[in-house]
């Protein structure tokens, strides 16, 4: 967990704590002190729900970007790569052509020098 996290979660259990002392040294009626009580659980229950809901969007959010960035890093990358390729073997077609070239100019030579 983030130090944000648990520090709301700190604040959020210190609060129902704090509340929960408090209620129970009121000078009311035991039904009331059990209804403050559930109503404090009920709110700080809501706000953990919310916090949670809020967190949990923004990693989505954050991952989404992410998935939608490295998707479009792979196809940049897979682009290059094919281009790159295709002048390797455009330049490997060159050189093999120079290379067949030279190899019928060697035969012709070594043919003319073995006939004389």
């Amino acid at each position: 967990m983030s130090n944000n996290t648990n520090s709301v979660l700190a604040l959020l259990l210190g609060a129902a704590i704090g509340a929960g002392v408090g209620i129970l040294f009121a000078p009311d009626k035991g039904s009331k002190t059990r209804e403050k009580i559930k109503d404090g659980l009920d709110d700080a229950k809501d706000n953990l729900k919310h916090k949670f809901e809020d967190v949990t969007h923004q990693l989505r959010n954050k991952f989404a970007g992410s998935k939608h960035n490295m998707e479009e890093t792979y196809e940049e990358m897979v682009s290059n790569m094919s281009h790159k390729t295709e002048d390797v073997i455009s330049f490997l077609e060159t050189k093999l052509a120079n290379l067949k070239e030279q190899n019928a100019k060697l035969q012709k030579k070594q043919m003319a020098n073995h006939e004389n």
